[in-house]
């Protein structure tokens, strides 16, 4: 593993995923430890990120999580100090992180997606409701972990819906919320993993389902027909690289009433925690989340 050199491990950070980030770095950082990386904990929170250059790092993992980690900027400083990052460049990362311009592209592209509209504190919710229907998703347009997110049944709860998601955003989406199973593929060096199905017995697939609940399932094979899991992916790939995803990342998505599949988001750095789903997907193809973690690393790039 010399051939890596001496290698940060990015994690913590500033975002409201902060506490996830520690989690997925300090695997990370284990993994690549334990397959021989001359790996180091780096948190931009704490370190000028410059410091890289001064203590003669030679490649990045990112494993930092929302904003000033995932949305470019990060990105745009290691290219800068021409130290080649995991996952996403700089467009990529910043398109995905951002929900509402995701759906642009995605909508001019022919990527199916829910209905959704951007609202503000002057929004008539009542016209909003009777345009996209109930039940509604608001949620910040910058925040990943489903932070800030609210299932909305019923037009009265719109307002305090709002006010969380503003909290952490000052763009705030609601979405048509689309009834059925909820799926998620992962992405590696341009392939698409097996496709995993989510069950929560909560609204829905919450920060709390993803992280600490006990009866979250996680159902792979996913329990589609092969020919449609295979169409799924093929889309998935589709939706990532309109994105302009690199490396590894995750698409999230629905499948209606009718089994078609409605995307959601692109995450260019997922959880890499016990609880996350790359991970699950890498194990369920046969690659341990060691051998994982090093071809994450293999992939980095500069630019």
């Amino acid at each position: 593993m010399s051939r890596f050199g001496k290698v940060a491990v990015l994690m913590g950070g500033k975002s409201a995923e902060r506490p996830v980030s520690l989690m997925s770095g300090a695997m990370v950082l284990a993994a690549l430890k334990a397959r021989g990386v001359d790996a180091h904990a780096f948190d931009p929170a704490e370190h000028a990120l410059g410091t890289l250059v001064t203590q003669s790092f030679e490649r990045v993992f990112i494993a930092l999580h929302g904003r000033f980690g995932e949305d470019g900027s990060v990105q745009g400083w290691l290219e800068l100090l021409g130290i080649p990052y995991t996952g996403s460049g700089v467009l990529g990362s910043a398109l995905a992180m951002d929900k509402w311009r995701t759906k642009l592209v995605w909508h001019a592209s022919g990527v199916p997606t829910p209905r959704c509209e951007l609202v503000s504190g002057n929004t008539d919710f009542n016209a909003v409701c009777a345009r996209l229907g109930l039940p509604l998703m608001l949620k910040p347009a910058n925040e990943g972990s489903s932070i800030g997110m609210s299932k909305v049944r019923d037009a009265a709860q719109l307002d305090e819906a709002f006010a969380l998601a503003a909290r952490y955003d000052t763009m705030v989406i609601a979405e048509q919320f689309i009834e059925g199973p909820e799926l998620t593929i992962g992405i590696l060096g341009g392939e698409a993993l097996p496709i995993i199905r989510l069950e929560t017995p909560r609204e829905f697939y919450d920060y709390e389902a993803k992280y600490h609940a006990a009866d979250t399932r996680y159902v792979i094979p996913s329990g589609l027909p092969p020919e449609a899991e295979g169409t799924i992916q093929r889309e998935a790939l589709r939706a990532f690289d309109l994105l302009g995803g690199h490396g590894w990342g995750r698409v999230d998505l629905m499948l209606d009433g009718a089994g078609k599949p409605q995307f959601l988001e692109v995450n260019t750095s997922p959880g890499m925690t016990d609880h996350s789903l790359v991970p699950m997907a890498a194990r369920h193809s046969g690659l341990s989340f060691e051998d994982l973690c090093v071809r994450i690393l293999e992939l980095a790039h500069v630019g």
